[in-house]
């Protein structure tokens, strides 16, 4: 019986600009969000992933501590705690991108995943954090995730993350492969220019080299005040054979769905040996500092 998933990636725009309370920004997406995700459920999703920092706006264009108030613990603060509410009532599995305190003063770009009966099952934490011009200085905002790179059981099957600029390094993404990643979303923010002609070519390239579907979810729009270039959108479900499946729109509040086939992650690598002609032992110069 063929292991059939659907898939659903939210992009939303910002709803107040920067300029707005902490507090009405923040509610604003959420009711934004849960309207998105009660819809997706209602068209059959199964394993939903919001875009990077969903629930406020992507702040690190300038650095400004204020954005601080925008941190909550995970799994104890109220966003993941009404996430855990959402995925028990629908039957979903959520990935859900977070600011998270872990201790005042050490603050992580973060994704939590809960299962379909409200359960939670564990935190990525972003791995790698640009700090570059104009506009991505986000060591000011993120300590460097430390804890590796998870896969968890879920309801749906075994799923990883990898956090927007991480995609850019193929390692971590070959590492959730090696752990048992069936489904690896990439819950991103990032604009038009140097990386827009990337966000087609190294993601379906994860895929193709590690043989498993990925959801890559970009925000879209422009963000007021900083309007420091346009969030695109384009999300998009690819294969284990780097075909883009399904894509959202460019600047617009959008549902990505897409019916993934577990099952065909076994007839990719029974072609593709990848995983079984690997040279781990001859690797050694890429982990040297």
């Amino acid at each position: 019986m063929a292991r059939i998933v659907r898939g659903a990636l939210i992009q939303a725009t910002l709803s107040e600009p920067g300029t707005s309370s902490i507090e009405k920004i923040k509610k604003s997406m959420m009711d934004k969000h849960v309207a998105l995700i009660e819809k997706a459920a209602g068209e059959g999703a199964q394993v939903i992933c919001l875009q990077e920092l969903f629930y406020g706006p992507y702040f690190c264009c300038d650095q400004d501590t204020k954005w601080y108030q925008l941190v909550e613990r995970i799994p104890d603060g109220p966003t993941t705690q009404l996430m855990q509410d959402l995925c028990k009532k629908h039957g979903v599995v959520m990935v859900v991108p977070m600011y998270e305190e872990e201790i005042t003063g050490v603050y992580y770009n973060s994704a939590s995943v809960i299962d379909a009966d409200g359960s939670y099952l564990g935190t990525y934490r972003k791995n790698h954090i640009p700090h570059v011009a104009p506009g991505f200085w986000e060591k000011f905002f993120f300590r460097p995730g430390n804890l590796g790179y998870p896969v968890f059981d879920t309801a749906v099957g075994r799923v990883g993350v990898y956090i927007c600029y991480d995609r850019h390094f193929p390692d971590g993404a070959r590492c959730l492969g090696l752990n048992g990643a069936e489904i690896v979303f990439n819950p991103s923010a990032t604009v038009a220019g140097l990386s827009e002609y990337l966000w087609k070519l190294e993601q379906p390239a994860h895929a193709v080299a590690n043989q498993y579907f990925v959801g890559a979810i970009n925000r879209p729009g422009y963000e007021e005040p900083w309007r420091m270039g346009e969030f695109y959108g384009t999300s998009y479900f690819c294969d284990p054979r780097g075909q883009i499946m399904a894509e959202g729109k460019r600047l617009e509040d959008d549902i990505v769905l897409a019916d993934l086939d577990l099952d065909l992650i076994r007839e990719v690598r029974n072609t593709w040996q990848f995983f079984r002609d690997r040279r781990p032992e001859t690797y050694e110069e890429i982990v040297q500092l």
